[in-house]
C-alpha cells in the first residue's frame, strides 16, 4: 500500500502515456509512427479501441512490448456490453493497462482474472470525443468505491470537464490514494504546468502531438514533454 501512496504525493513526476490517437480515434498509420519514434523517451504507449482491426492492434501491441514498452488500451465506451468488448480486446492484445470504460463489476473481475490493471472513468461521461460532467466530490466518492473493489487506478478526463479543470485535477489527485491518469486535451505548456502541479501518476497526450502543439516531429515533441515534466517542481 505504501508504494501506491508514493504515486500520488506532490513530488511525484507524472509519466507520459503517448496515445496514437486523434480526436479519440486511433490513427491509421499508428504502427508506422511507433516504428519511427519508438526510441523516444516515453515508456508508456497506447491507443483506442477504434477503428483499427483487432489483428492490427495485436501486431502493434506485440511490437511495443518487444521494444520494452508498457502498453495501454483506452476504451471510450458507456454500455456494459461495449465495455466488456473493450476489456476482451485488451486481454487478446496482452495490454498492461485498460483505461476508460464506465466501471462495472464484470469488467473489473475480467481484468483481475487476466492480469490487466484496470483504470475506469469517473464522473458523467458522454459523446466522442468525451465530455466529463459531475462534481469533484461525486467523482472522488466514485473513485473510492471502485478502488475498494480492487481497481488499479482511475482515468480522469480532467480537461474534458465542463467545469474548472485545473481545480478538479488538483483536488481529485490529492484526495484519491491510488494511481490517477489525467487523460485528454493536454495541448500546451500551460496545461503541462498544471499537470506538474497536480502531480498525477500519469497523463496522456495524443491529438496535440499530431497537431504539432509542442513544435517538432512526433518524437521531438515526446522528448520535449518528457523533459519539461521532469523540470524542478513549481509551487
Amino acid at each position: 500500500m505504501e508504494k501506491e501512496k508514493n504515486l500520488t504525493n506532490r513530488y511525484h513526476t507524472p509519466s507520459l502515456i503517448v496515445m496514437l490517437t486523434h480526436e479519440d480515434q486511433t490513427v491509421q498509420n499508428a504502427y508506422e509512427i511507433f516504428d519511427a519514434y519508438k526510441d523516444s523517451d516515453a515508456e508508456y504507449w497506447g491507443f483506442k479501441e477504434e477503428p483499427l482491426p483487432l489483428s492490427q492492434m495485436k501486431d502493434l501491441y506485440a511490437y511495443m512490448k518487444s521494444c520494452g514498452k508498457k502498453t495501454v488500451l483506452e476504451v471510450v465506451a458507456y454500455t456494459q456490453a461495449e465495455c466488456m468488448s473493450g476489456a476482451k480486446m485488451a486481454a487478446e492484445c496482452g495490454c498492461d493497462l485498460l483505461m476508460g470504460t464506465v466501471y462495472s463489476d464484470a469488467v473489473n473481475e475480467f481484468c483481475r482474472e487476466n492480469g490487466i490493471k484496470y483504470m475506469p472513468f469517473v464522473g458523467e461521461i458522454h459523446d466522442r470525443p468525451s465530455v466529463l460532467e459531475g462534481t469533484c466530490e461525486e467523482m472522488i466518492l466514485q473513485a473510492r468505491e471502485y478502488l475498494a473493489k480492487g481497481v488499479y487506478g482511475i482515468d480522469l478526463l480532467g480537461y474534458r470537464y465542463t467545469g474548472d479543470a485545473a481545480r478538479l485535477n488538483e483536488e481529485f489527485v490529492r484526495a484519491v490514494d491510488a494511481p490517477v491518469c489525467i487523460a485528454g486535451s493536454i495541448n500546451g505548456y500551460q496545461r503541462l504546468n498544471e499537470i506538474r502541479k497536480a502531480a498525477p501518476w500519469a497523463f496522456t497526450i495524443g491529438s496535440a502531438f499530431f497537431e504539432n502543439k509542442f513544435d517538432g516531429n512526433f518524437g521531438e515533441q515526446i522528448n520535449k514533454v518528457c523533459q519539461y515534466i521532469k523540470r524542478e517542481k513549481i509551487t
